[in-house]
């Protein structure tokens, strides 16, 4: 793990922190750069934790490069993946309202990520010069808590077809890139931590996998590419 503030060793960062992350997009480039100074920055490698469920942080994550995992731990020791991050979304933000809240999840990083850092005093300073930004904030959560719920409701189902049909139309959306016959997906964690996510074992990802893709609905490409070919059928097993 590597630190040091954002405003420095320009030549390694183009741009500050602040810049890409959408809670900050209604600051001025003055206003960017203060944020800038506030904040600092820390790269991890592949793998390394950045929160342990169960801990205390007084600080806001943003993700400026890279993907992170954020999951808990079942009473039978299995994870339970909740949502992946990429660049420019947060996390921590439940420290800045309740100082007192523990941390209740795990945060992986599951390649290698930069992380801008703001503590809550830095943070509150800010949002009482923006107001706007509390707002965005709390979208952004409320947001995040209607995907928890839609997660919960996807894994109450006892079809593992309708949650895997659900995580790739997110994938979808969150990850893929428009192609002529269809959207391409670089999948960011693996076959093991996609079982994770919908609650399913390995096997039974690659079965059905292999299932959609004999109907044609997506096509493999080795373990990290995904490419569907027909998201409308996928959303009718979901409805």
């Amino acid at each position: 793990m590597k630190e040091h503030n954002c405003n420095h060793d320009t030549h390694k960062i183009k741009e500050p922190c602040p810049k890409n992350v959408p809670i900050f997009g209604g600051l001025s480039n003055e206003e960017i750069l203060k944020v800038s100074k506030m904040t600092r920055h820390i790269q991890y490698k592949k793998g390394q934790m950045l929160l342990h469920e169960g801990e205390k942080s007084d600080k806001l994550f943003i993700v400026r490069k890279g993907q992170v995992k954020v999951s808990k731990f079942t009473m039978n020791g299995k994870e339970q993946i909740l949502y992946i991050l990429t660049s420019g979304e947060f996390f921590g933000e439940l420290h800045l309202f309740n100082s007192d809240e523990f941390n209740n999840f795990s945060v992986y990083a599951i390649e290698d990520t930069e992380i801008c850092l703001l503590t809550k005093n830095d943070l509150d300073y800010i949002m009482k010069e923006n107001p706007e930004i509390s707002l965005k904030i709390l979208k952004a959560v409320i947001k995040r808590l209607a995907h928890t719920e839609n997660l919960a409701q996807t894994l109450a189902t006892k079809d593992p077809e309708v949650r895997i049909a659900h995580l790739i139309l997110e994938f979808c959306q969150k990850f893929g890139k428009e192609k002529d016959e269809g959207i391409l997906i670089e999948l960011p964690i693996t076959r093991e931590e996609v079982a994770s996510y919908v609650g399913v074992t390995r096997e039974r990802i690659s079965r059905k996998f292999s299932k959609f893709e004999n109907l044609g609905l997506i096509s493999l490409s080795g373990n990290k590419q995904l490419f569907v070919r027909n998201q409308l059928a996928l959303r009718e097993y979901i409805q």
